[in-house]
């Protein structure tokens, strides 16, 4: 779920963030700060500098590299951010800790897994099942012979299993809190970039829906698959699915692109088709309530008292 910094540029200061466990990570363009809420009320905090991928290397100032730079370094940040609300959360719980020795910190490899199971149900979930559903409604309907039919149809399969296993996880009481501080997390960026002071009862005054949230990215990646997957030119299954996981870093860095064209110019064509993903964060993001807002506040305090300490210029993007 993580809210990508689209407008990249030195006059603009942009802040995003994720949900992670009980908490919500905030990063600015040079730190982050990640807030979690302790069984004591306590809020316990973790900030670190985080410098640009663009800073570190040339090559991630160009497009398309420019989005996968960002993606990976997210994808880095995210983990780190459930990794340490994940030992927060594990030290308080009774069950975990009773008549053991304390509680040690997480391991990497530990987190890495999950990140490794993530990619290899990605690539059957949306890239293995909708081309086999596909290919065998293309049995059936001739109509499918046709490349561009063939990958819409592919496109409808792929949106559909994500929309079912969001809604199944919204069900979730545990991933449901997480989509809580998801929507805590928006709200108090839209209040940062409002302009306004950056309070509770101002941040619970805006919509939980933002325009950058990782969401609206997944979306525009499923989107953006149909027409590059129909100029392809393969017909056989297996150079279709080879095809499809090699392109998986060309689509994400053009998805970045369009998201980022699209934040920029909000009436354009562009912008009214990455709209969906808006309408999809009705799903993954809820209400919060004022005390996960408080701690989506904090964590954003964090990370810009950090920003300012390395003398960032705190400009409102």
């Amino acid at each position: 779920m993580q809210l990508l910094p689209i407008l990249e540029s030195g006059e603009e200061t942009l802040v995003g963030g994720q949900a992670v466990m009980e908490g919500v990570m905030m990063r600015a363009p040079h730190s982050y700060c990640v807030a979690v809420r302790r069984k004591n009320g306590e809020i316990t905090t973790e900030e670190m500098p985080l410098p640009r991928m663009s800073e570190q290397y040339k090559i991630f100032k160009y497009p398309i590299f420019r989005g996968l730079g960002t993606l990976y370094q997210a994808l880095k940040l995210g983990g780190r951010a459930l990794k340490f609300s994940a030992e927060a959360v594990a030290a308080d719980d009774p069950s975990l800790n009773q008549g053991k020795e304390p509680q040690k910190e997480v391991p990497g490899w530990a987190v890495g897994i999950p990140v490794i199971f993530s990619f290899l149900f990605y690539i059957f979930a949306y890239k293995f099942v909708p081309l086999f559903l596909a290919t065998k409604l293309k049995g059936i309907y001739p109509v499918l012979q046709n490349r561009m039919a063939f990958n819409v149809v592919d496109g409808v399969i792929r949106l559909a299993i994500l929309l079912s296993l969001l809604y199944v996880l919204s069900r979730m009481k545990d991933i449901r809190r997480i989509f809580e501080f998801h929507g805590a997390e928006h709200k108090v960026v839209f209040n940062f970039e409002s302009g306004q002071p950056v309070n509770i009862e101002n941040a619970q005054k805006f919509t939980t829906f933002h325009p950058r949230c990782g969401t609206s990215f997944l979306f525009v990646v499923f989107l953006l698959c149909i027409p590059v997957y129909a100029i392809l030119p393969f017909d056989g299954f297996v150079a279709k699915f080879i095809s499809r996981i090699l392109l998986i870093p060309v689509i994400a860095g053009l998805s970045y692109e369009l998201i980022r064209f699209a934040a920029k110019r909000r009436g354009s064509f562009l912008a009214t088709l990455a709209a969906p993903g808006l309408w999809m964060q009705r799903i993954t993001t809820k209400p919060p309530a004022d005390d996960q807002a408080a701690v989506a506040i904090r964590a954003l305090e964090g990370a810009m008292e950090l920003e300012k300490s390395q003398g960032g210029q705190l400009v409102i993007a």
